[in-house]
């Protein structure tokens, strides 16, 4: 399954993880990519679209 989203292009984000004691290691942080069956332009299709897309208006879940 791939790590970006096909509508909005969201990818893998990197930043620190913080302990208690305050020591910084880098981390990555991956969106929430679930495979589904949208209509794209009238047509039925199977994509990697991420939550936030997929609960917005802009697609149609079949």
């Amino acid at each position: 399954m791939g790590k970006f989203c096909e509508f909005c292009n969201k990818g893998t984000m990197s930043g620190n993880k913080v302990s208690h004691s305050n020591r910084k290691t880098r981390r990555s942080w991956a969106p929430n990519i679930q495979r589904a069956h949208v209509m794209v332009n009238g047509a039925l299709k199977q994509v990697n679209i991420c939550t936030r897309c997929l609960r917005s208006k802009k697609t149609s879940r079949v």
